[in-house]
């Protein structure tokens, strides 16, 4: 409100409901600033644990794959690798929370079809096949609940930030003009202002 507003019952009753609103909309942004937190605090417990789940499988996989490129030799292995088709089976949607546009990844699941032949390889080839197969899925988990958990954090530091404005820019200059409009009127309150 401006400073220099004469102090009637009018200009303290736009103050007074800009002072509601104002209040209002503080909660609001702390309300939406609790839900975003409780929801970041989920999903960074949910990617600690496939985070987890890869180390163990990164580690299988290439404990599997080190022993085919011992079985089968190194440059076999790759020429095998090549042969694999190109995964785009990947889709991308978004949900929002509490305006936060948050990406759903979603992977078809197939059936590993091999495309080697059975009579030249080795089973430790097909263990390391699935193993990094399971990478994959769990590559994607995790890519989706990093980018919610980033995106959340910067709608949480956005938030905060409007929450403080409205808390200690907004506010309190709204709070002043009640003492001046009980000052002008006496100490008789809004009422006082036009009593002769």
């Amino acid at each position: 409100m401006n400073p220099n507003t004469f102090p009637t019952k009018g200009n303290l009753i736009l103050a007074k409901n800009s002072l509601t609103l104002a209040r209002q909309g503080y909660e609001l942004m702390d309300k939406k600033r609790n839900i975003l937190i409780k929801e970041l605090m989920s999903l960074i417990d949910e990617a600690k644990g496939i985070q987890s789940e890869i180390d163990v499988t990164f580690t299988a996989a290439y404990k599997a794959l080190q022993k085919a490129n011992i079985e089968l030799g190194i440059n076999y292995v790759q020429d095998i690798a090549m042969a694999v088709p190109i995964d785009d089976r990947v889709r991308i949607k978004t949900r929002s929370i509490m305006g936060t546009e948050i990406p759903l990844v979603e992977h078809e699941e197939m059936p590993l079809n091999l495309t080697y032949a059975y009579y030249s390889t080795r089973e430790s080839l097909d263990e390391a096949r699935y193993h990094f197969e399971k990478v994959k899925l769990l590559s994607v988990k995790l890519s989706m609940v990093e980018n919610s958990a980033y995106r959340l954090a910067n709608s949480i530091k956005r938030t905060q930030k409007r929450a403080n404005a409205l808390k200690n820019i907004t506010i309190p200059p709204l709070r002043n003009p009640y003492q001046k409009y009980y000052e002008f009127s006496g100490g008789k309150g809004p009422g006082g202002i036009y009593k002769t």
